[in-house]
Protein backbone atom coordinates (compact mmCIF):
# COMPACT_ATOMS: atom_id res chain seq x y z
CA UNK A 1 0.00 0.00 0.00
CA UNK A 2 1.31 3.47 -0.91
CA UNK A 3 2.14 5.55 2.16
CA UNK A 4 -0.69 7.31 3.95
CA UNK A 5 1.03 10.66 3.40
CA UNK A 6 1.64 10.14 -0.32
CA UNK A 7 -1.94 9.00 -0.86
CA UNK A 8 -3.18 12.19 0.74
CA UNK A 9 -0.97 14.66 -1.12
CA UNK A 10 -3.35 17.43 -2.31
CA UNK A 11 -6.38 15.31 -1.31
CA UNK A 12 -7.31 17.71 1.52
CA UNK A 13 -9.16 20.78 0.26
CA UNK A 14 -9.25 23.34 3.06
CA UNK A 15 -11.94 25.38 1.34
CA UNK A 16 -14.38 22.83 2.68
CA UNK A 17 -12.59 20.44 5.02
CA UNK A 18 -11.15 21.68 8.31
CA UNK A 19 -7.37 21.39 8.60
CA UNK A 20 -6.70 20.34 12.16
CA UNK A 21 -4.93 17.55 14.04
CA UNK A 22 -6.15 14.78 16.34
CA UNK A 23 -7.23 16.29 19.64
CA UNK A 24 -7.07 19.94 18.61
CA UNK A 25 -9.92 22.42 18.66
CA UNK A 26 -8.16 24.72 16.16
CA UNK A 27 -9.26 24.43 12.52
CA UNK A 28 -7.96 26.29 9.49
CA UNK A 29 -9.84 27.00 6.26
CA UNK A 30 -9.37 28.94 3.05
CA UNK A 31 -12.14 31.26 1.90
CA UNK A 32 -13.98 30.02 -1.18
CA UNK A 33 -13.85 33.36 -2.99
CA UNK A 34 -10.34 34.64 -2.24
CA UNK A 35 -6.92 33.41 -1.26
CA UNK A 36 -6.84 34.34 2.41
CA UNK A 37 -7.40 32.00 5.34
CA UNK A 38 -9.43 31.93 8.52
CA UNK A 39 -9.13 30.03 11.76
CA UNK A 40 -12.08 28.79 13.79
CA UNK A 41 -12.23 27.31 17.25
CA UNK A 42 -14.14 24.02 17.20
CA UNK A 43 -15.74 24.79 20.56
CA UNK A 44 -19.27 25.80 21.49
CA UNK A 45 -18.12 28.42 24.05
CA UNK A 46 -21.67 28.86 25.33
CA UNK A 47 -20.45 30.90 28.32
CA UNK A 48 -19.26 33.55 25.88
CA UNK A 49 -21.83 32.99 23.12
CA UNK A 50 -25.12 31.77 24.72
CA UNK A 51 -27.11 29.10 22.92
CA UNK A 52 -26.04 25.59 21.97
CA UNK A 53 -26.22 26.41 18.24
CA UNK A 54 -24.54 29.84 18.42
CA UNK A 55 -21.20 28.39 17.33
CA UNK A 56 -22.58 27.93 13.81
CA UNK A 57 -22.99 31.71 13.42
CA UNK A 58 -19.88 32.82 15.30
CA UNK A 59 -17.22 34.76 13.41
CA UNK A 60 -13.79 33.14 13.02
CA UNK A 61 -11.23 33.65 15.77
CA UNK A 62 -8.79 34.87 13.10
CA UNK A 63 -10.16 36.09 9.79
CA UNK A 64 -8.62 37.29 6.53
CA UNK A 65 -5.28 35.72 7.43
CA UNK A 66 -2.72 36.41 4.70
CA UNK A 67 1.00 36.00 4.21
CA UNK A 68 2.71 39.34 3.54
CA UNK A 69 5.92 40.68 2.02
CA UNK A 70 8.23 43.44 3.31
CA UNK A 71 5.81 46.10 2.01
CA UNK A 72 2.99 44.50 4.02
CA UNK A 73 1.32 43.42 0.78
CA UNK A 74 -0.53 40.09 0.63
CA UNK A 75 1.17 37.24 -1.16
CA UNK A 76 -0.69 34.99 -3.57
CA UNK A 77 -0.10 31.31 -2.90
CA UNK A 78 -0.66 27.83 -4.18
CA UNK A 79 -1.28 25.10 -1.63
CA UNK A 80 0.24 21.65 -1.44
CA UNK A 81 -1.58 19.76 1.28
CA UNK A 82 -0.62 16.75 3.39
CA UNK A 83 -2.27 15.40 6.57
CA UNK A 84 0.38 16.98 8.78
CA UNK A 85 1.34 20.16 6.92
CA UNK A 86 0.12 22.73 4.43
CA UNK A 87 2.73 24.18 2.11
CA UNK A 88 1.86 27.67 0.84
CA UNK A 89 4.09 28.42 -2.14
CA UNK A 90 4.60 32.14 -2.82
CA UNK A 91 7.01 34.26 -4.82
CA UNK A 92 9.09 34.61 -1.62
CA UNK A 93 9.23 30.86 -1.11
CA UNK A 94 7.22 28.37 0.91
CA UNK A 95 5.40 29.02 4.18
CA UNK A 96 4.68 25.76 6.02
CA UNK A 97 1.64 25.62 8.32
CA UNK A 98 1.55 22.81 10.87
CA UNK A 99 0.44 22.00 14.40
CA UNK A 100 3.12 21.89 17.06
CA UNK A 101 0.59 20.58 19.57
CA UNK A 102 -3.18 20.80 19.88
CA UNK A 103 -3.04 24.44 21.04
CA UNK A 104 -0.08 25.66 19.00
CA UNK A 105 0.35 26.53 15.33
CA UNK A 106 3.77 26.79 13.76
CA UNK A 107 4.26 28.80 10.56
CA UNK A 108 7.68 28.07 9.10
CA UNK A 109 8.98 31.04 7.13
CA UNK A 110 10.91 30.99 3.85
CA UNK A 111 14.60 31.47 4.69
CA UNK A 112 16.30 34.88 4.60
CA UNK A 113 13.22 36.86 3.73
CA UNK A 114 11.24 39.74 5.14
CA UNK A 115 7.87 38.08 5.49
CA UNK A 116 5.03 37.60 7.92
CA UNK A 117 1.30 37.43 8.46
CA UNK A 118 -1.59 39.82 8.69
CA UNK A 119 -5.10 39.08 9.96
CA UNK A 120 -8.07 40.43 11.86
CA UNK A 121 -8.80 39.34 15.41
CA UNK A 122 -11.42 40.15 18.06
CA UNK A 123 -8.94 41.66 20.54
CA UNK A 124 -9.94 42.94 23.97
CA UNK A 125 -6.39 43.67 25.13
CA UNK A 126 -2.92 43.52 23.56
CA UNK A 127 0.62 43.70 24.85
CA UNK A 128 3.87 43.38 22.89
CA UNK A 129 7.09 41.77 23.99
CA UNK A 130 10.60 41.30 22.58
CA UNK A 131 9.57 37.90 21.29
CA UNK A 132 6.05 38.69 20.07
CA UNK A 133 3.05 39.47 22.23
CA UNK A 134 -0.24 38.49 23.81
CA UNK A 135 -3.75 39.19 22.52
CA UNK A 136 -6.60 38.65 24.97
CA UNK A 137 -9.96 37.63 23.56
CA UNK A 138 -12.35 34.83 24.57
CA UNK A 139 -9.15 32.79 24.30
CA UNK A 140 -5.57 33.92 24.79
CA UNK A 141 -3.48 34.27 21.63
CA UNK A 142 0.19 34.23 22.50
CA UNK A 143 2.53 34.66 19.56
CA UNK A 144 6.23 34.92 18.92
CA UNK A 145 9.10 34.27 16.54
CA UNK A 146 12.76 33.31 16.55
CA UNK A 147 13.34 35.70 13.64
CA UNK A 148 14.02 39.43 13.87
CA UNK A 149 10.82 41.40 14.42
CA UNK A 150 10.31 44.27 11.98
CA UNK A 151 6.63 45.08 12.54
CA UNK A 152 4.51 44.05 15.52
CA UNK A 153 1.31 46.04 15.42
CA UNK A 154 -2.34 45.78 16.39
CA UNK A 155 -4.74 48.50 15.20
CA UNK A 156 -7.99 48.60 17.17
CA UNK A 157 -11.23 48.79 15.21
CA UNK A 158 -14.90 48.60 16.18
CA UNK A 159 -15.16 44.82 16.50
CA UNK A 160 -12.12 43.23 14.89
CA UNK A 161 -8.60 44.61 15.13
CA UNK A 162 -6.00 44.48 12.38
CA UNK A 163 -2.89 42.53 13.40
CA UNK A 164 0.42 42.68 11.51
CA UNK A 165 3.51 40.64 12.35
CA UNK A 166 6.49 40.98 10.01
CA UNK A 167 9.92 39.48 10.62
CA UNK A 168 13.24 39.03 8.91
CA UNK A 169 13.85 35.31 8.81
CA UNK A 170 17.06 33.38 9.16
CA UNK A 171 17.66 29.88 7.89
CA UNK A 172 15.35 28.23 10.49
CA UNK A 173 12.82 30.91 11.42
CA UNK A 174 9.22 30.29 12.42
CA UNK A 175 6.24 32.06 13.86
CA UNK A 176 4.38 30.32 16.66
CA UNK A 177 0.78 31.06 17.66
CA UNK A 178 -0.65 29.49 20.80
CA UNK A 179 -4.43 29.75 21.25
CA UNK A 180 -5.72 28.42 24.55
CA UNK A 181 -7.66 29.12 27.72
CA UNK A 182 -4.37 29.71 29.53
CA UNK A 183 -1.11 31.36 28.57
CA UNK A 184 1.45 28.83 27.33
CA UNK A 185 4.94 29.72 28.57
CA UNK A 186 7.43 29.48 27.04
CA UNK A 187 6.80 29.20 23.32
CA UNK A 188 9.07 26.70 21.62
CA UNK A 189 10.85 27.03 18.28
CA UNK A 190 11.99 23.73 16.85
CA UNK A 191 14.28 23.41 13.85
CA UNK A 192 12.10 23.27 10.75
CA UNK A 193 12.98 19.70 9.77
CA UNK A 194 12.43 18.46 13.34
CA UNK A 195 9.11 20.32 13.56
CA UNK A 196 7.88 18.77 10.32
CA UNK A 197 8.96 15.31 11.45
CA UNK A 198 7.22 15.76 14.81
CA UNK A 199 3.98 16.70 13.03
CA UNK A 200 4.32 13.71 10.72
CA UNK A 201 4.98 11.29 13.58
CA UNK A 202 1.91 12.63 15.40
CA UNK A 203 -0.23 11.39 12.52
CA UNK A 204 1.79 8.22 12.02
CA UNK A 205 0.99 7.12 15.56
CA UNK A 206 -2.73 7.13 14.78
CA UNK A 207 -2.65 5.27 11.47
CA UNK A 208 0.22 2.82 11.80
CA UNK A 209 -2.06 -0.15 12.63
CA UNK A 210 -4.70 0.28 9.93
CA UNK A 211 -5.34 -2.83 7.80
CA UNK A 212 -4.42 -2.83 4.14
CA UNK A 213 -7.17 -2.76 1.53
CA UNK A 214 -7.40 -3.42 -2.20
CA UNK A 215 -5.63 -0.86 -4.36
CA UNK A 216 -8.79 0.69 -5.81
CA UNK A 217 -9.97 1.70 -2.34
CA UNK A 218 -6.68 3.08 -1.07
CA UNK A 219 -6.93 6.82 -1.90
CA UNK A 220 -10.40 7.21 -0.38
CA UNK A 221 -9.52 4.80 2.44
CA UNK A 222 -6.55 6.95 3.47
CA UNK A 223 -8.70 10.07 3.29
CA UNK A 224 -11.40 8.38 5.39
CA UNK A 225 -8.86 7.68 8.14
CA UNK A 226 -7.71 11.29 7.96
CA UNK A 227 -11.32 12.45 8.31
CA UNK A 228 -11.88 10.30 11.39
CA UNK A 229 -8.71 11.26 13.22
CA UNK A 230 -8.85 14.90 12.16
CA UNK A 231 -12.28 15.05 13.83
CA UNK A 232 -10.90 13.90 17.19
CA UNK A 233 -11.25 16.01 20.34
CA UNK A 234 -9.02 15.51 23.37
CA UNK A 235 -10.61 15.21 26.84
CA UNK A 236 -11.98 18.46 28.21
CA UNK A 237 -15.01 19.40 30.28
CA UNK A 238 -17.76 16.84 29.64
CA UNK A 239 -15.61 14.96 27.14
CA UNK A 240 -13.72 12.53 29.36
CA UNK A 241 -12.02 10.50 26.60
CA UNK A 242 -10.52 11.08 23.19
CA UNK A 243 -13.69 11.19 21.10
CA UNK A 244 -14.58 11.72 17.47
CA UNK A 245 -16.92 14.48 16.40
CA UNK A 246 -19.12 13.95 13.34
CA UNK A 247 -17.48 17.07 11.89
CA UNK A 248 -15.27 19.74 13.44
CA UNK A 249 -16.97 22.19 11.08
CA UNK A 250 -20.68 21.47 11.46
CA UNK A 251 -21.13 19.33 14.58
CA UNK A 252 -19.05 20.45 17.54
CA UNK A 253 -19.23 17.68 20.12
CA UNK A 254 -20.16 14.02 20.05
CA UNK A 255 -23.47 12.38 19.19
CA UNK A 256 -24.66 9.04 20.50
CA UNK A 257 -25.14 6.95 17.38
CA UNK A 258 -22.28 8.70 15.58
CA UNK A 259 -19.96 7.45 18.33
CA UNK A 260 -21.19 3.90 17.82
CA UNK A 261 -20.62 4.11 14.07
CA UNK A 262 -17.17 5.67 14.46
CA UNK A 263 -16.28 2.62 16.55
CA UNK A 264 -16.92 0.41 13.48
CA UNK A 265 -13.76 1.79 11.91
CA UNK A 266 -11.71 2.42 15.04
CA UNK A 267 -11.98 -1.24 16.06
CA UNK A 268 -9.70 -2.12 13.14
CA UNK A 269 -6.83 0.10 14.33
CA UNK A 270 -7.33 0.88 18.02
CA UNK A 271 -9.99 -1.24 19.80
CA UNK A 272 -9.50 0.64 23.07
CA UNK A 273 -10.20 3.96 21.36
CA UNK A 274 -13.27 2.32 19.81
CA UNK A 275 -14.45 1.27 23.28
CA UNK A 276 -13.83 4.78 24.58
CA UNK A 277 -16.45 6.07 22.13
CA UNK A 278 -18.99 4.01 24.10
CA UNK A 279 -17.58 4.84 27.53
CA UNK A 280 -17.75 8.55 26.71
CA UNK A 281 -21.55 8.37 26.61
CA UNK A 282 -22.19 5.88 29.38
CA UNK A 283 -20.50 8.10 31.99
CA UNK A 284 -23.20 10.69 31.25
CA UNK A 285 -26.11 8.29 31.70
CA UNK A 286 -29.00 10.07 33.40
CA UNK A 287 -30.51 8.83 36.70
CA UNK A 288 -33.49 7.33 34.83
CA UNK A 289 -31.21 5.39 32.46
CA UNK A 290 -31.53 7.72 29.48
CA UNK A 291 -28.44 8.58 27.45
CA UNK A 292 -28.00 12.11 26.05
CA UNK A 293 -28.44 13.06 22.43
CA UNK A 294 -25.16 15.00 22.30
CA UNK A 295 -22.32 16.02 24.59
CA UNK A 296 -19.82 18.83 24.20
CA UNK A 297 -17.18 20.48 26.36
CA UNK A 298 -19.54 22.75 28.25
CA UNK A 299 -22.96 21.17 27.81
CA UNK A 300 -25.11 18.04 27.55
CA UNK A 301 -28.21 17.83 25.33
CA UNK A 302 -31.04 15.78 26.83
CA UNK A 303 -34.04 17.91 25.77
CA UNK A 304 -34.87 20.10 22.77
CA UNK A 305 -37.80 22.47 22.37
CA UNK A 306 -38.24 22.25 18.58
CA UNK A 307 -40.23 21.12 16.68
CA UNK A 308 -41.73 19.87 19.98
CA UNK A 309 -40.39 19.98 23.51
CA UNK A 310 -39.35 16.51 24.66
CA UNK A 311 -36.43 14.48 25.87
CA UNK A 312 -33.99 13.74 23.06
CA UNK A 313 -31.57 10.87 22.61
CA UNK A 314 -30.45 8.78 19.64
CA UNK A 315 -31.05 5.18 18.45
CA UNK A 316 -29.79 2.50 20.88
CA UNK A 317 -26.93 0.87 18.97
CA UNK A 318 -24.13 0.97 21.57
CA UNK A 319 -24.53 -2.71 22.50
CA UNK A 320 -24.42 -3.61 18.80
CA UNK A 321 -21.24 -1.54 18.43
CA UNK A 322 -19.68 -3.21 21.48
CA UNK A 323 -20.21 -6.61 19.83
CA UNK A 324 -18.62 -5.32 16.63
CA UNK A 325 -15.51 -4.35 18.58
CA UNK A 326 -15.55 -7.73 20.34
CA UNK A 327 -15.44 -9.50 16.96
CA UNK A 328 -12.04 -7.91 16.27
CA UNK A 329 -10.62 -7.74 19.79
CA UNK A 330 -12.45 -9.91 22.37
CA UNK A 331 -12.62 -8.35 25.84
CA UNK A 332 -15.09 -9.84 28.34
CA UNK A 333 -14.03 -7.28 30.95
CA UNK A 334 -15.48 -4.54 28.76
CA UNK A 335 -18.80 -6.38 28.67
CA UNK A 336 -18.79 -6.50 32.47
CA UNK A 337 -18.00 -2.79 32.53
CA UNK A 338 -20.86 -1.63 30.29
CA UNK A 339 -23.53 -4.30 30.68
CA UNK A 340 -25.58 -2.86 33.55
CA UNK A 341 -25.57 0.63 32.02
CA UNK A 342 -26.89 -0.80 28.76
CA UNK A 343 -29.57 -2.71 30.65
CA UNK A 344 -30.71 0.57 32.26
CA UNK A 345 -30.62 2.21 28.82
CA UNK A 346 -32.84 -0.52 27.38
CA UNK A 347 -35.23 -0.27 30.34
CA UNK A 348 -35.59 3.49 29.80
CA UNK A 349 -36.89 2.98 26.27
CA UNK A 350 -39.65 0.67 27.41
CA UNK A 351 -40.53 2.69 30.50
CA UNK A 352 -40.62 6.16 28.88
CA UNK A 353 -41.71 5.37 25.34
CA UNK A 354 -44.58 2.88 25.61
CA UNK A 355 -47.36 4.72 27.47
CA UNK A 356 -50.08 2.40 26.15
CA UNK A 357 -48.10 -0.71 27.22
CA UNK A 358 -48.69 -2.46 23.91
CA UNK A 359 -45.00 -3.33 23.58
CA UNK A 360 -44.59 -1.29 20.36
CA UNK A 361 -42.21 1.57 21.19
CA UNK A 362 -42.65 5.17 20.09
CA UNK A 363 -40.56 8.26 19.44
CA UNK A 364 -41.57 11.32 21.44
CA UNK A 365 -39.18 13.60 19.55
CA UNK A 366 -38.17 13.22 15.89
CA UNK A 367 -34.50 13.95 16.64
CA UNK A 368 -34.32 10.80 18.79
CA UNK A 369 -34.58 8.82 15.55
CA UNK A 370 -31.56 10.62 14.11
CA UNK A 371 -33.70 11.23 10.99
CA UNK A 372 -34.60 14.74 12.07
CA UNK A 373 -36.74 15.99 9.17
CA UNK A 374 -37.93 12.68 7.70
CA UNK A 375 -41.56 12.93 6.49
CA UNK A 376 -42.52 10.17 8.93
CA UNK A 377 -42.77 12.97 11.52
CA UNK A 378 -44.85 15.34 9.37
CA UNK A 379 -48.17 13.97 10.62
CA UNK A 380 -47.59 14.57 14.33
CA UNK A 381 -45.92 13.01 17.35
CA UNK A 382 -45.45 10.66 19.11
CA UNK A 383 -44.94 8.03 16.39
CA UNK A 384 -44.65 4.28 16.91
CA UNK A 385 -42.00 3.44 14.33
CA UNK A 386 -40.53 0.21 12.93
CA UNK A 387 -36.94 1.44 13.18
CA UNK A 388 -36.79 2.08 16.94
CA UNK A 389 -38.37 -1.29 17.61
CA UNK A 390 -35.80 -2.91 15.32
CA UNK A 391 -32.94 -1.11 17.08
CA UNK A 392 -34.26 -2.37 20.42
CA UNK A 393 -34.52 -5.92 19.07
CA UNK A 394 -30.92 -5.69 17.86
CA UNK A 395 -29.89 -4.26 21.24
CA UNK A 396 -31.55 -7.07 23.19
CA UNK A 397 -29.98 -9.67 20.92
CA UNK A 398 -26.61 -8.04 21.63
CA UNK A 399 -27.31 -8.05 25.37
CA UNK A 400 -28.19 -11.74 25.09
CA UNK A 401 -24.83 -12.49 23.47
CA UNK A 402 -22.98 -10.39 26.03
CA UNK A 403 -24.77 -12.13 28.90
CA UNK A 404 -23.94 -15.54 27.40
CA UNK A 405 -20.24 -14.67 27.13
CA UNK A 406 -20.23 -13.42 30.73
CA UNK A 407 -21.88 -16.60 32.01
CA UNK A 408 -25.14 -14.84 32.87
CA UNK A 409 -27.28 -17.63 31.46
CA UNK A 410 -30.55 -16.53 33.11
CA UNK A 411 -30.08 -13.03 31.72
CA UNK A 412 -29.33 -14.46 28.30
CA UNK A 413 -32.57 -16.43 28.30
CA UNK A 414 -34.48 -13.37 29.49
CA UNK A 415 -33.10 -11.26 26.61
CA UNK A 416 -33.97 -13.97 24.12
CA UNK A 417 -37.54 -14.03 25.41
CA UNK A 418 -37.85 -10.24 25.51
CA UNK A 419 -36.50 -9.86 21.98
CA UNK A 420 -39.05 -12.38 20.71
CA UNK A 421 -41.83 -10.59 22.60
CA UNK A 422 -40.86 -7.31 20.95
CA UNK A 423 -40.76 -8.96 17.52
CA UNK A 424 -44.24 -10.37 18.15
CA UNK A 425 -45.45 -6.87 19.08
CA UNK A 426 -44.01 -5.47 15.84
CA UNK A 427 -45.71 -8.15 13.78
CA UNK A 428 -49.02 -7.62 15.56
CA UNK A 429 -48.97 -3.81 15.61
CA UNK A 430 -47.42 -2.73 12.36
CA UNK A 431 -47.16 -5.43 9.69
CA UNK A 432 -49.32 -4.64 6.67
CA UNK A 433 -49.82 -7.84 4.70
CA UNK A 434 -51.35 -6.13 1.69
CA UNK A 435 -48.53 -3.58 1.33
CA UNK A 436 -45.87 -6.06 2.39
CA UNK A 437 -44.13 -3.75 4.85
CA UNK A 438 -44.16 -2.44 8.42
CA UNK A 439 -46.11 0.73 9.17
CA UNK A 440 -45.25 3.69 11.33
CA UNK A 441 -48.27 4.66 13.41
CA UNK A 442 -49.61 7.98 14.63
CA UNK A 443 -52.56 7.70 16.99
CA UNK A 444 -52.68 4.01 16.00
CA UNK A 445 -53.26 4.89 12.34
CA UNK A 446 -50.75 3.95 9.61
CA UNK A 447 -48.82 6.85 8.11
CA UNK A 448 -49.00 7.25 4.36
CA UNK A 449 -45.27 7.55 3.73
CA UNK A 450 -42.71 5.11 2.35
CA UNK A 451 -39.15 5.24 3.69
CA UNK A 452 -36.46 2.71 4.64
CA UNK A 453 -37.98 2.76 8.14
CA UNK A 454 -40.81 0.64 6.78
CA UNK A 455 -38.30 -2.08 5.88
CA UNK A 456 -36.11 -1.92 9.00
CA UNK A 457 -37.36 -5.15 10.67
CA UNK A 458 -35.53 -7.02 7.90
CA UNK A 459 -32.45 -6.34 10.05
CA UNK A 460 -33.74 -8.63 12.79
CA UNK A 461 -32.99 -11.65 10.62
CA UNK A 462 -35.92 -13.37 12.34
CA UNK A 463 -38.93 -12.73 10.11
CA UNK A 464 -40.99 -15.40 8.32
CA UNK A 465 -39.70 -16.16 4.83
CA UNK A 466 -42.75 -14.70 3.10
CA UNK A 467 -42.32 -11.36 4.89
CA UNK A 468 -38.63 -11.28 4.00
CA UNK A 469 -39.41 -11.68 0.32
CA UNK A 470 -41.99 -8.89 0.39
CA UNK A 471 -39.61 -6.49 2.15
CA UNK A 472 -36.77 -7.36 -0.22
CA UNK A 473 -39.12 -6.80 -3.17
CA UNK A 474 -39.66 -3.22 -1.95
CA UNK A 475 -35.94 -2.70 -1.45
CA UNK A 476 -35.13 -4.05 -4.96
CA UNK A 477 -37.79 -1.96 -6.68
CA UNK A 478 -36.01 0.84 -8.65
CA UNK A 479 -39.14 2.96 -8.43
CA UNK A 480 -38.72 2.89 -4.67
CA UNK A 481 -35.18 2.26 -3.37
CA UNK A 482 -32.83 0.29 -5.65
CA UNK A 483 -30.58 1.75 -8.36
CA UNK A 484 -27.09 3.03 -9.02
CA UNK A 485 -27.49 5.60 -6.20
CA UNK A 486 -29.13 4.07 -3.15
CA UNK A 487 -30.73 3.76 -0.61
CA UNK A 488 -32.73 7.02 -0.66
CA UNK A 489 -34.03 8.04 2.76
CA UNK A 490 -37.52 8.39 1.24
CA UNK A 491 -38.81 6.18 -1.56
CA UNK A 492 -38.46 7.82 -4.97
CA UNK A 493 -42.14 7.22 -5.66
CA UNK A 494 -43.26 8.98 -2.46
CA UNK A 495 -44.74 12.46 -2.80
CA UNK A 496 -42.41 13.73 -0.06
CA UNK A 497 -39.24 12.60 -1.88
CA UNK A 498 -36.60 15.32 -2.27
CA UNK A 499 -33.29 14.04 -3.60
CA UNK A 500 -31.21 16.71 -1.82
CA UNK A 501 -33.02 17.63 1.41
CA UNK A 502 -31.40 16.04 4.49
CA UNK A 503 -33.48 12.99 5.52
CA UNK A 504 -36.21 13.55 2.92
CA UNK A 505 -34.49 11.67 0.11
CA UNK A 506 -30.68 11.74 0.12
CA UNK A 507 -28.53 8.65 0.59
CA UNK A 508 -26.84 8.12 3.97
CA UNK A 509 -23.96 5.68 4.38
CA UNK A 510 -25.04 4.51 7.83
CA UNK A 511 -28.51 3.44 6.63
CA UNK A 512 -26.89 1.54 3.79
CA UNK A 513 -24.62 -0.20 6.28
CA UNK A 514 -27.59 -1.42 8.33
CA UNK A 515 -29.28 -2.81 5.21
CA UNK A 516 -26.10 -4.50 3.99
CA UNK A 517 -26.03 -6.32 7.32
CA UNK A 518 -29.77 -7.04 7.10
CA UNK A 519 -29.44 -8.59 3.65
CA UNK A 520 -26.57 -10.79 4.79
CA UNK A 521 -28.56 -11.98 7.79
CA UNK A 522 -31.37 -13.05 5.49
CA UNK A 523 -29.18 -14.96 3.07
CA UNK A 524 -29.31 -12.28 0.35
CA UNK A 525 -25.55 -12.21 -0.17
CA UNK A 526 -25.57 -11.04 -3.80
CA UNK A 527 -27.84 -8.09 -2.96
CA UNK A 528 -25.71 -7.25 0.08
CA UNK A 529 -22.56 -7.20 -2.07
CA UNK A 530 -24.27 -5.05 -4.70
CA UNK A 531 -25.35 -2.52 -2.06
CA UNK A 532 -21.92 -2.60 -0.45
CA UNK A 533 -20.09 -2.03 -3.73
CA UNK A 534 -22.43 0.77 -4.78
CA UNK A 535 -22.01 2.44 -1.38
CA UNK A 536 -18.22 2.32 -1.76
CA UNK A 537 -18.46 3.60 -5.35
CA UNK A 538 -20.77 6.45 -4.30
CA UNK A 539 -18.28 7.71 -1.74
CA UNK A 540 -15.25 7.16 -4.01
CA UNK A 541 -16.72 9.10 -6.93
CA UNK A 542 -16.59 12.33 -4.93
CA UNK A 543 -13.45 14.26 -3.97
CA UNK A 544 -14.32 14.40 -0.26
CA UNK A 545 -16.43 12.38 2.17
CA UNK A 546 -19.77 13.91 3.03
CA UNK A 547 -22.66 13.67 5.46
CA UNK A 548 -25.14 12.58 2.77
CA UNK A 549 -25.50 12.37 -1.02
CA UNK A 550 -28.06 13.52 -3.55
CA UNK A 551 -30.20 10.49 -4.37
CA UNK A 552 -30.42 11.41 -8.08
CA UNK A 553 -26.88 12.53 -8.89
CA UNK A 554 -24.74 10.90 -6.20
CA UNK A 555 -23.10 14.27 -5.59
CA UNK A 556 -22.78 15.68 -2.07
CA UNK A 557 -25.94 17.25 -0.71
CA UNK A 558 -25.90 21.03 -0.98
CA UNK A 559 -25.98 21.37 2.81
CA UNK A 560 -24.10 18.19 3.63
CA UNK A 561 -21.22 18.54 6.08
CA UNK A 562 -17.81 17.80 4.55
CA UNK A 563 -15.22 15.49 6.13
CA UNK A 564 -18.03 13.61 7.87
CA UNK A 565 -17.22 10.95 10.45
CA UNK A 566 -19.67 8.10 10.03
CA UNK A 567 -19.50 8.19 6.24
CA UNK A 568 -15.73 7.78 6.62
CA UNK A 569 -16.19 5.00 9.19
CA UNK A 570 -18.64 3.09 7.00
CA UNK A 571 -16.31 3.39 4.00
CA UNK A 572 -13.40 2.06 6.06
CA UNK A 573 -15.31 -0.93 7.38
CA UNK A 574 -16.87 -1.81 4.03
CA UNK A 575 -13.56 -1.43 2.17
CA UNK A 576 -11.94 -3.81 4.66
CA UNK A 577 -14.82 -6.28 4.25
CA UNK A 578 -14.62 -6.14 0.46
CA UNK A 579 -10.83 -6.51 0.44
CA UNK A 580 -10.85 -9.45 2.85
CA UNK A 581 -13.57 -11.14 0.84
CA UNK A 582 -11.56 -10.68 -2.34
CA UNK A 583 -8.51 -12.14 -0.61
CA UNK A 584 -10.45 -15.30 0.28
CA UNK A 585 -11.65 -15.87 -3.28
Amino acid sequence: MISFFDLLKNKIDIKGAPFSRPGSRLVLYQYFDHSSLYLHLAERLIHFFPGIESYAKRMPFLEELTFIDENLQPLDFEIVSYPHVLEFNTRLGAFHFLYQDEHTICIQLPPHRKAGIQCRVNALEWSASQEGGLITSYRFLQYGTNGEILVNQLTKEAVYSSFTFLVESGSESSMVLSIAENIQIPLQYLPQKASLEQARLGWQAWIENIPEVAEKYQPTYAYAWWVLMNNMFSPKGNLKYNVLAPSKKNYIGMWLWDNALHALALRHSDPQLARDQIRAFLIHQQPDGMLPDAIFDDGIVTEIDHPVRAKVTKPPILAWAALKIHEIDPDIDFFHEIYEALVRWNRWWFHENDPDNDGYIQYNHPFSSGLDDNPTWDFGLPVEAPDINTYLYIQMQALMKMATDMGKNKDAQLWKTRAQTLLDAMLHSSWDEEKGLFQALYQKKPLNVLTPLNLYPLWTGALPAAMIEKLVAHLKDPAEFWGDVMIPSVARCDAAFDADCMWRGPVWANINYFFIEALKQNGKKALAIDLRDKTLALIMQNAGIYEYYNADTGKPGKRAAPAFGWSAAVFIDLAIQASQEKGKN
